[in-house]
């Protein structure tokens, strides 16, 4: 038996069914449109926005948009090696109603000719929603399965900005609380950025991604992202100096009610003055005065709370150093329902999720 999700003949999936005609919208809508669209679902991401888009169509992805009543959905599609087609991705979404089965039974059935035209041998989703029975149950009804493959972390620290700066201090545990201040004493100062910091920003990336080995984006990615975000008051460059001297970064974006930590990078100097942690607490503060109402600190392992408290102080490989650092800011661990899959091809389906399986190969989202 292979590990991947079962895909058999029982399943006829939405796009194959004869169904009434259904108003599709693709390329028509302007970016104000698409946007109003995700802001009035009950699971609007930033990863749907218009922005988010544009900045995958510049960096190897082919971008659609399409639009139902009650459902929407940004969809990315990447070339698979040795031609087996492509993958349809979209990432925390769609963007809709997951109770109301018609809807999302008229979106998968409208994006069948797009899926079809563009080879793709399945579309995989990872919706905006925390893991429940009920929604995979659905999600099954809809011929989709789990998949061997997710993109963006299954599991996150989120951060509820429900209250006045002193208690979302005091909700922190205590020794990151007395680092955001330790920070302040010894001089730190925190400032927004702006394009002509970029190149600094970009080296801060470079040393981190080499001190702590991890990929990082190009430099052009990072441009290209402030200057889809930043002037459109969708994202910040927060930089944390001392005495002039730039210690550390990050990049903060938000959509609608919920701010999410994207990018983050320090110096080698200056560690001890904790400048990461005055600036994370000034970008969860900037979070809160744009009326956030949730900062997601974008990933952690995907364990149980009682593994990962028994076992943060002796790991640090994949993301148990940034759990260690992130647990200290009083968010609320989540489970995300995680990448599901539908099978368009089954057969070259197959050989993906086999590939998948045996060679752990992930997909840059």
């Amino acid at each position: 038996m292979w590990g991947g999700p079962e895909v058999g003949t029982d399943c006829q999936p939405c796009y194959n069914r004869s169904m009434t005609s259904h108003p599709l919208l693709r390329h028509e809508e302007d970016p104000s449109s698409w946007d109003a669209r995700l802001a009035a679902a009950p699971n609007g991401h930033l990863l749907q926005t218009w922005a988010w888009g544009e900045l995958k169509a510049r960096f190897g992805w082919r971008v659609e948009r399409v639009a139902v009543a009650g459902a929407c959905a940004q969809v990315l599609f990447r070339p698979l090696p040795a031609g087996l087609g492509t993958i349809a991705y979209v990432p925390k979404g769609p963007a809709a109603d997951f109770c109301d089965e018609a809807a999302l039974r008229a979106l998968v059935a409208a994006l069948g000719p797009l899926l079809r035209q563009q080879h793709a041998i399945c579309l995989k989703i990872e919706p905006n929603l925390p893991e429940e029975p009920d929604l995979a149950t659905r999600l099954r009804s809809l011929c989709f399965r789990p998949s061997p493959q997710s993109v963006q972390p299954r599991r996150t620290l989120l951060i509820d900005l429900d209250a006045a700066p002193d208690v979302l201090l005091e909700r922190m545990k205590q020794k990151t609380r007395y680092n955001v201040r330790l920070a302040s004493r010894k001089g730190v100062v925190v400032r927004p950025g702006d394009a002509g910091d970029l190149s600094a920003f970009y080296d801060l990336m470079c040393a981190t991604a080499r001190r702590d080995a991890f990929a990082i984006h190009t430099r052009e990615y990072y441009d290209m992202a402030h200057r889809l975000f930043v002037p459109a008051g969708l994202g910040r460059l927060l930089l944390a100096e001392h005495q002039g001297k730039l210690l550390a970064g990050l990049v903060v974006m938000a959509f609608g009610r919920q701010a999410c930590y994207m990018y983050g990078a320090s110096s080698d100097e200056g560690r001890s003055s904790m400048p990461t942690y005055l600036l994370q607490w000034e970008a969860i503060l900037w979070a809160r005065d744009r009326g956030c109402t949730t900062y997601d600190l974008w990933g952690v392992p995907d364990q149980d709370e009682e593994e990962l408290e028994a076992a943060f102080a002796e790991r640090d490989d994949g993301l148990w150093g940034v759990y260690r650092f992130k647990r200290g800011f009083g968010g609320r661990l989540v489970r995300t329902a995680g990448a599901w899959d539908l099978a368009i091809s089954p057969l070259r389906y197959r050989l993906y999720a086999l590939a998948v399986t045996r060679l752990g190969r992930g997909m840059a989202g």
